[in-house]
């Protein structure tokens, strides 16, 4: 049976609690023990899916087709755990469940409240999973006294009394901010924001005290008489160079010992932490570093492409060089040249995305790195962008688009050799969509199959004919130009299984060119780097050392 770790937040970023837990789970992890982290969001949406990347980063998305949130990244980078849809929950998902268990006649027409419909309901979810794992960490989204985050609150209270006496604890995350002006830290926003969830039933067992000073001895001790826990359990948070000290830096704060304590389990195993020495070693010791252009249209907000800037970090680790990475807004040059833009990069990176917005500018991105002889790597709308263009450019189909487009402007105007994926098949079943679904939630979701050409560059990079990859895409490229554009030397170089959906594209004649359906960057992790981020970064590294 787990141990049940609750992770709450005061006045801190969705980052440092996310990355808290992470770092907590690769330190548990390193004393031999089994984890499964879950985060709970207060949020009404049913799932990120349907969020702007502005609003919320990236989408994330498991093998078993759950659109999460980005902090679900984070556990898998530090844990390499993957992620399940039973993970992962919002305020929309557990409100509606619960109504349509109203409308099905399951609560027999009782008054359905709060407490205790949706409060069970989510200790039904946290449940999930209880005999798998030594320890399961709970992260609460938002902030403590926020009115969307209380039935979270209240059904974690509910669940530690339910539980066995010292089988969970609370941890929570606080704000020391520094005053350069008197230079001091103030301790108050952590008083407060302990007392606040005090009011609510909840006491934290470990407090975890961002800070950008170092905590005087002081300070700590009256954090602990005020807020009522051990002056051991107030963990110093440091800011750090990269997210991936945070192990380290953890344990020597003595994080991990703090949650033992507060479980009263000893002894306990020494941790093995080498993985976590080795990736900090390729991290600062590097051989130089590379530039890469990422032209994508949601460059103000870099969390949009999380998964990608860390799976660059990840390849750059594994080559020993620096990734440098620039976020081209692929809308500056949609109609005008590429190249005063994209010169004197070693390598372009076209990432996701939806709507005609900005891809004039990602075809013009993907023409210059073919002409150029330039590393290029096309994911999802990246591949389609690149279709698109060799089709314009090279195979002569000068009004080549995609459907998405017409759809979204009302009106014909491209011929799509991209178009909406109306059927697939998914394990043994054939799912089918419409273009008037609804929009959440019907995407091509999750782990699939793909079969790679014998010889072709992407077989090389996997070192396998045959791979698996999480997809999330309601646009294909359509097989009907396949003969046209290989005769090009477009290659098809992977596909579905049943032969009908093209998974990878690569350019035969060209030092590294390929265009991927699925999305490579959520499986990729500090200590196991996706091979083709490994293999694009290692293009980078030749092409710079060329120029």
């Amino acid at each position: 049976m787990a141990r049940y770790i609750f992770i709450t937040g005061g006045v801190v970023s969705s980052l440092g609690k996310g990355l808290a837990s992470a770092a907590l789970g690769a330190l548990l992890q390193a004393r031999g023990y089994t984890v499964r982290l879950r985060k709970l969001d207060p949020y009404l949406n049913v799932d990120p899916g349907t969020m702007s990347p502005f609003e919320h980063g990236e989408v994330f998305v498991t093998d078993d087709g759950a659109e999460t949130d980005l902090d679900l990244g984070h556990y898998e980078r530090f844990t390499g755990v993957p992620a399940r849809m039973s993970d992962s929950v919002s305020s929309g998902r557990i409100y509606s469940n619960v109504l349509e268990k109203e409308r099905r006649g399951d609560y027999l027409g009782k008054t359905i409240q709060v407490v205790p419909h949706v409060t069970n309901e989510i200790k039904d979810f946290i449940n999930i999973g209880d005999d798998e794992v030594d320890f399961m960490l709970c992260e609460i989204g938002g902030t403590v006294g926020d009115i969307e985050g209380l039935p979270f609150f209240e059904a974690i209270r509910q669940f530690s009394h339910d539980k066995p006496r010292g089988q969970c604890i609370f941890m929570h995350l606080t704000l020391l901010p520094w005053l350069a002006a008197s230079g001091e830290l103030k301790t108050k926003p952590t008083q407060h924001s302990v007392k606040e969830l005090q009011s609510i039933g909840i006491a934290p067992d470990i407090l975890v005290c961002r800070s950008e000073q170092p905590i005087p001895e002081k300070e700590r001790q009256k954090i602990a008489l005020f807020c009522n826990v051990r002056k051991e359990a107030v963990v110093a948070a440091y800011d750090l160079k990269s997210i991936y000290e945070a192990p380290l830096a953890y344990h020597r704060e003595g994080l991990d010992q703090a949650v033992l304590d507060a479980f009263g389990i000893a002894p306990a195993p020494r941790p093995d932490l080498s993985v976590w020495n080795d990736v900090n070693d390729r991290i600062y010791n590097t051989d130089g570093k590379v530039n890469i252009a990422i032209v994508g249209k949601y460059t103000q907000l870099e969390d949009a492409y999380k998964s990608i800037k860390e799976a660059l970090t990840h390849g750059g680790m594994h080559n020993r060089v620096k990734v440098s990475v620039k976020w081209v807004d692929a809308e500056v040059f949609d109609k005008e040249d590429a190249a005063p833009y994209l010169e004197g990069y070693d390598a372009i990176l076209v990432p996701g995305g939806f709507g005609e917005r900005g891809t004039e500018g990602k075809i013009k991105a993907a023409q210059f790195a073919r002409e150029r002889g330039i590393p290029y790597l096309g994911i999802c709308l990246g591949m389609q962008m690149a279709v698109i263009e060799a089709a314009r450019n090279v195979a002569g189909i000068k009004t080549a688009g995609s459907e998405e487009f017409d759809h979204e402007a009302g009106q014909k105007r491209f011929e799509p050799v991209v178009y909406h994926l109306k059927e697939w098949v998914q394990g043994n079943a054939k799912v089918t969509r419409k273009q008037d679904d609804n929009k959440g939630g019907t995407m091509r979701l999750g782990a699939y199959d793909a079969v790679l050409a014998d010889g072709s560059k992407v077989a090389q990079v996997y070192g396998s004919n045959a791979i698996e990859e999480r997809h999330r895409h309601r646009y294909e490229v359509d097989t009907t130009y396949r003969e046209k554009l290989e005769a090009c030397g477009l290659q098809f170089s992977g596909m579905s299984p049943d032969g009908r959906l093209p998974e990878i594209v690569e350019w035969k004649d060209h030092p590294w060119f390929i265009g991927v359906q699925f999305h490579p960057e959520l499986k990729s992790k500090p200590f196991d780097p996706h091979p083709l981020f490994r293999d694009f970064v290692r293009a980078a590294k030749d092409n710079s050392r060329l120029v």
